[in-house]
């Protein structure tokens, strides 16, 4: 399953221990990762799922990061990513909101504080696989 040591990290960044920063996003992008190679429901959906590229930016603090998830793989990275199939852009507070399920995206979304380009369908797929690796954090983590 997902290592010890990035559920530690994961739990003290949702508890607020130490400094957050905007690469902290990839620790959840790993964990994506891992469990869609090791937990059964997280691999069939993203074997199932078509490809897609979302592109993130903290436009607070001009941070960019994507992900690819679909077609049985998850890879993610720093910067600019070639393609996206949609790009998903919000303030450092928002994104840190949205990651501690203090809002939700559709409010986010429809507030005007994430704002959408690009094929929306794509976002609202990742957010269920997004959705569903949470789930299973919370449970790994004891929630």
């Amino acid at each position: 399953m997902v290592s010890e040591d990035l559920l530690k990290k994961l739990k003290d960044m949702r508890e607020g221990a130490g400094e957050r920063k905007p690469s902290d996003a990839l620790l959840l992008c790993e964990a994506m990762k891992q469990l869609a190679q090791e937990n059964e429901d997280i691999k069939e959906e993203v074997e199932d799922m078509d490809l897609i590229t979302a592109q993130f930016e903290w436009t607070d603090v001009g941070y960019k990061y994507w992900v690819k998830v679909g077609e049985g793989q998850v890879d993610y990275g720093e910067g600019e990513a070639e393609d996206p199939s949609v790009t998903m852009k919000a303030t450092s507070a928002t994104w840190v909101a949205l990651g501690s399920g203090e809002i939700e995206a559709t409010s986010a979304y429809m507030s005007g504080d994430l704002q959408i380009e690009g094929n929306l369908q794509d976002s609202i797929a990742y957010g269920e696989i997004n959705n569903m690796v949470g789930e299973v954090l919370r449970e790994l983590r004891g929630e």
